[in-house]
């Protein structure tokens, strides 16, 4: 091996958003950073095979509704059909042009990028590829991978991440197992493309970590709009037939077949196995995740670590809000400077959309009693659907604490749900009761102003 190299006062290991955001943060505040990143594209997860290129095939979804929904406001709209090829060879083009911006940005805010997969081997120390590298400071943002099942057959399926890197055809019958939200949301995009599409589930509702407003109105909507749910079901085996077909086998031994393409959704794992953390004395948990403290510290002085390798919520703007925090207490003397993790608003990609902030009802009778916990909640129908025949539910529901009925949960689904969080966030945040939401005057006509009237 070569000479140590101790150039750098930070070293970030992982080339995702959390990873280069706190790169190129560091380094703005003036310190010497390298970012080790084993993958020939940037981005991480979100960029590549998450957040990102969902989206694209959720508005690809919405685009196959509205087509069917033109008719209702007097467009005479002939449908020739959807070329699945296309729109992969578009969403892969618009990928490849972020993951060329991640890179000119790294270069912009002088972030060497040493391409290699980097693991410890001793404390502060790390190899890729037969060099040494040493920082006072490393950051390990290495996030987290899909699940497998671990049954017979489990290779005739794919994962989420092979629904966008291999996937290249309309599956004419899928079968989607697992009951969180990227199951939801695949079952959601597939359903309304076309695909003859099955949802698999343990037990009797999807989405069950969010309050029972969501996850009841999502499994209702994904079967008013045509996807069949299977609850109770446990895959135990997949067959493959010789026509290619697969079944899929149930623990009771009931089956499902005749499909296509089977899809896990059944959660994900951090990528920390690799990394060697016990040579630097990095503790991790049962599940592999990295242990933190408040301010991202590991059980090694001087090493942190932000984003999916750690317990916390697993979303791209949290671990770009830890990071950056983490670059401004490190490099920036912002002492004290910390994520607070409590009313982190986030939306589920379902169809209609549908987004949550705060506690659910469930939990904060949990945490302060069902004395103090009042729910308020409002359905309707929005009123694009007034002159069309597909229609779906929106459904709200305000969790208050407390005789002043302070906001501590807010929970929607329906049209714009997911462009309208982000604000009543905000005043969650702030602390706002629900007669500061009622003493908004509300916009009208929209669905948001069902909110400040609950």
């Amino acid at each position: 091996m070569s000479e140590t190299n101790s150039e750098y006062d930070f070293i970030v290991i992982g080339g995702g958003s959390g990873g280069i955001s706190t790169a190129r943060r560091a380094a703005q505040h003036g310190a010497k950073v390298a970012l080790i990143e084993g993958q020939s594209r940037l981005g991480g997860t979100c960029v590549n095979v998450g957040c990102v290129p969902k989206k694209v095939m959720w508005n690809c979804s919405n685009i196959a509704q509205s087509i069917k929904d033109a008719s209702g406001y007097g467009f005479d709209v002939d449908f020739n059909g959807f070329s699945w090829e296309a729109i992969k060879e578009s969403r892969t083009n618009y990928v490849k042009k972020l993951n060329g911006i991640y890179e000119r940005n790294l270069g912009r805010s002088e972030v060497a990028h040493i391409e290699g997969y980097g693991k410890f081997v001793g404390e502060n120390t790390l190899e890729v590829n037969g060099k040494l590298y040493t920082a006072p400071h490393i950051l390990v943002a290495v996030g987290g991978a899909p699940n497998d099942p671990g049954i017979p057959g489990q290779e005739f399926g794919i994962n989420s991440d092979d629904f966008f890197d291999e996937l290249d055809h309309l599956p004419p019958k899928v079968a989607v197992v697992g009951s969180g939200y990227i199951g939801v949301e695949l079952s959601g995009v597939l359903n309304g493309l076309g695909s003859e599409t099955h949802l698999l589930i343990r037990r009797e509702s999807v989405l069950r970590s969010f309050d029972e407003i969501i996850g009841e109105t999502v499994l209702q909507s994904l079967q008013n709009d045509g996807a069949i749910v299977h609850t109770n079901f446990t895959t135990s085996e997949v067959i493959k037939a010789e026509d290619g077909t697969l079944t899929l086998v149930n623990q009771d031994g009931s089956k499902v077949e005749g499909f296509d393409t089977v899809i896990w959704a059944i959660g994900r794992h951090p990528l920390t196995e690799q990394l060697d953390l016990g040579a630097s004395g990095i503790e991790t948990d049962s599940r592999g995740y990295i242990v933190v403290d408040e301010y991202q510290n590991t059980t090694c002085e001087g090493v942190y670590a932000v984003g999916d390798c750690t317990p916390a919520v697993q979303l791209t703007p949290v671990a770009i809000n830890a990071g950056r925090k983490l670059a401004g207490r490190l490099f920036n003397g912002q002492e004290g400077l910390k994520t607070d993790y409590t009313n982190i608003p986030s939306v589920i990609f379902s169809h209609p959309p549908s987004g949550s902030v705060g506690l659910s009802e469930r939990d904060a009778v949990e945490q302060f009693g069902a004395d103090s916990v009042k729910s308020f909640t409002a359905g309707f129908t929005n009123m694009y659907h007034s002159v069309t025949e597909h229609k779906t539910r929106t459904e709200m529901k305000m969790v208050t604490v407390g005789d002043e009925e302070k906001v501590v949960g807010l929970h929607m689904i329906g049209i714009g749900v997911d462009e309208m969080l982000q604000g009543f966030a905000v005043a969650i945040k702030m602390g706002a009761t629900r007669q500061d939401f009622n003493d908004t005057i509300p916009i009208h006509p929209t669905g948001a102003e069902e909110v400040v009237l609950l």
